[in-house]
């Protein structure tokens, strides 16, 4: 791959690296399994970065990637999560400690979150990072009346586990 691809590869991946981080939140436990995750997913993203055709945002695309990647290992393996070699390339990426502080005041909704189906995660989390109806369906692949639908049953379904005496 040209070091231009590359380059371009790496700027974006800085820019967007705290969806891959909060995906990794969602569907790990702790920091190796994170940890692992990240590397996992930045892999897939490189291997099918030279595919990118800019159709849509990074962002999106990156969602996808990174939802599938997340979603595909959490079945497989039932959070343990296996990585493969990164072809011994160096990419100058800052390692960027992730910020659990934040995450801790939102411990309670991960807990719930938890609980939710892996599609239901995804939607759950694109939903909380503001995306539309219409991103949120471009990336799932699915319809945005289908989202809205989930949504709101996601919205109960976590109002029930959130508040299970309905008080």
């Amino acid at each position: 791959m040209s070091d231009s691809l590359e380059h371009s590869f790496v700027k974006q991946l800085r820019e967007n690296q705290n969806i891959i981080h909060k995906i990794c939140r969602l569907y790990t436990n702790d920091d190796d399994a994170h940890k692992d995750l990240f590397q996992e997913i930045t892999i897939q993203l490189w291997k099918a970065f030279p595919k990118f055709r800019g159709d849509s945002k990074f962002s999106t695309w990156a969602y996808r990637v990174a939802l599938n990647t997340a979603i595909t290992l959490y079945r497989k393996t039932k959070r343990s999560i296996n990585t493969v070699e990164f072809e011994g390339r160096q990419h100058f990426l800052n390692d960027v400690e992730y910020d659990y502080e934040e995450e801790e005041k939102l411990k309670l909704m991960y807990k719930a979150v938890y609980q939710l189906n892996d599609i239901e995660k995804a939607l759950i989390f694109m939903y909380l990072e503001d995306k539309d109806y219409h991103e949120i369906s471009e990336t799932l692949g699915i319809s945005e009346v289908n989202a809205r639908v989930k949504m709101n049953r996601i919205k109960g379904k976590l109002k029930k586990i959130l508040n299970p005496l309905g008080i």
